[in-house]
């Protein structure tokens, strides 16, 4: 037990924190055991500010996503941490957030040890931001890359802010999702790391060449200067660069991968598995074959992305915005009409009682398109609901509800698609899909497939995976 190599994973996710403490399992030197988890509620949400006040702005407060991460280590066992010989780390993709170089934080005494608390950093952009218009994303250059740009997604993001407030970039000369930044500030990186993970996420970058289009982008005025340099996935960004909740001090600390791809990375044990990952969005990703490249030009109709994974090697997905979020907005809609009519209720109790009331309802004839955000491929399609009945139980709209986020992700990627990929398992992952009965039921009747299941710190678990075989495979060497 004292030779066993011990990584942390961490995910910054978009409404909680996750971190796993990993070691390798003692009768197999290829497989590992989660030695101790722990997740916290960010609770980061904010209004917009003033000066991007628009009604589709989504941004977080970086100082409670910190926070929340700071209280996930400071519940891990510390005669672990003290073990820790690698950091891995991976998030919420396509977002961004700015900071000051050298500025970005400091490090103040937390009773156990210093913590990472921020200082000259912007709030959040999410993946979830709806401020460019389809009309915007048409008036922006076309980009030399397979994927195309969605708002919401980093650099469409800095061109709607250089475009409508100037002024909110000038104090800013670094940028990164909110996990390259924690990565920059744990290791004090000079400038910020980028996998072609992210990159991709971000948009105007080309994965064959393993570059920004910086001509393109400059030729429009966009601040280049922003862009983060490029590591491979799975290398080393850099070593902490203080004692961090016992963590050694000089740990290394890797490049900051997609939330996706991590999840993945811990899920997929056979290249003919499927992963799908529901927590607050929803994707379904399946490897393909060695050699695989996507066509040079994005077609923004398509339904199914190719994003980058490991060793040179592409995810084909279908990425919906509705998941979590929708199940979320249901139950918020509930509390708030119950409020009309003069009550109170905990939106706990509330998710609850739908889910119990679902798992009652084992069938219904009522059809939810749960699509309340659209879609990246079908940003204006919204929501609806058809087949209504006299019959409309609690019971019945869960059961829809929860049946409409699975088949509105199999419209994007059919099953019969995933077969002809070669796929014979799907393993199913993520916070929603872990403490959801309901929506378990309609994965496993709507693959014809075996279907198992994951957990809830997936994406922190694969982050961890990565650093564990990278310091077994040195050891090795």
């Amino acid at each position: 037990m004292a030779a066993r190599r011990i990584t942390l994973g961490i995910d910054l996710g978009t409404t909680s924190v996750k971190a796993a403490l990993l070691g390798a399992a003692p009768d197999d030197p290829s497989g590992f055991e989660v030695l101790a988890s722990c997740a916290r509620a960010a609770r980061a949400e904010a209004a917009a500010e003033s000066v991007v006040a628009e009604p589709q702005v989504r941004e977080q407060d970086v100082s409670r996503i910190l926070q929340a991460l700071n209280e996930c280590l400071a519940a891990l066992p510390r005669q672990l941490l003290r073990r820790v010989v690698g950091i891995g780390v991976s998030g919420q993709m396509h977002g961004v957030v700015f900071w000051k170089t050298g500025q970005g934080c400091e490090w103040t005494e937390g009773g156990i040890s210093p913590v990472l608390v921020p200082r000259a950093v912007s709030r959040l952009v999410t993946w979830q931001d709806g401020r460019c218009s389809s009309e915007f994303l048409a008036s922006l250059p076309q980009p030399k890359s397979h994927l195309s740009v969605a708002t919401g997604f980093g650099c469409a993001t800095i061109f709607w802010l250089l475009k409508n407030c100037p002024e909110f970039l000038k104090p800013y000369d670094a940028a990164g999702t909110i996990h390259d930044y924690v990565v920059a500030m744990l290791c004090g990186l000079p400038r910020p790391l980028m996998s072609d993970q992210n990159a991709a996420s971000w948009g105007y970058f080309n994965t064959q060449s393993q570059s920004w289009n910086v001509e393109i982008l400059r030729s429009s005025g966009f601040p280049v200067h922003l862009l983060p340099d490029i590591a491979e996935p799975g290398s080393v960004a850099g070593r902490t660069s203080h004692v961090w909740f016992e963590i050694p001090k000089g740990t290394q600390v890797g490049v900051a991968l997609g939330d996706l791809q991590a999840s993945v990375y811990s899920c997929m044990t056979l290249g003919t598995d499927a992963v799908l990952n529901i927590s607050t969005s929803v994707q379904l990703a399946a490897s393909m074959p060695s050699g695989f490249q996507p066509a040079e030009t994005p077609d923004p109709a398509a339904p199914v992305a190719y994003f980058p994974y490991f060793d040179g090697t592409y995810l084909g997905v279908a990425a919906s915005l509705n998941g979590g979020n929708v199940l979320a907005m249901f139950v918020h809609m509930l509390v708030q009409w119950t409020a009309d009519l003069g009550l109170e209720v905990e939106e706990s109790m509330v998710y609850s009682r739908i889910i119990q009331a679902a798992v009652q309802q084992t069938d219904t004839h009522l059809t939810i398109t749960p699509t309340v955000l659209g879609e990246r491929h079908l940003p204006d399609q919204l929501a609806s609901v058809t087949r209504i009945s006299p019959d409309l139980s609690l019971g019945h709209v869960a059961r829809a509800l929860c049946r409409g986020i699975v088949q509105n992700l199999l419209s994007m990627l059919p099953v019969r698609q995933l077969q002809e990929w070669g796929v014979q398992r799907v393993v199913g992952s993520g916070s929603a899909l872990s403490r959801n009965e309901v929506l378990k039921q309609e994965v496993q009747r709507a693959f014809p497939l075996p279907v198992s299941f994951g957990h809830d710190v997936d994406a922190a678990v694969g982050a961890a995976l990565v650093m564990l075989r990278r310091n077994l495979s040195q050891k090795e060497s």
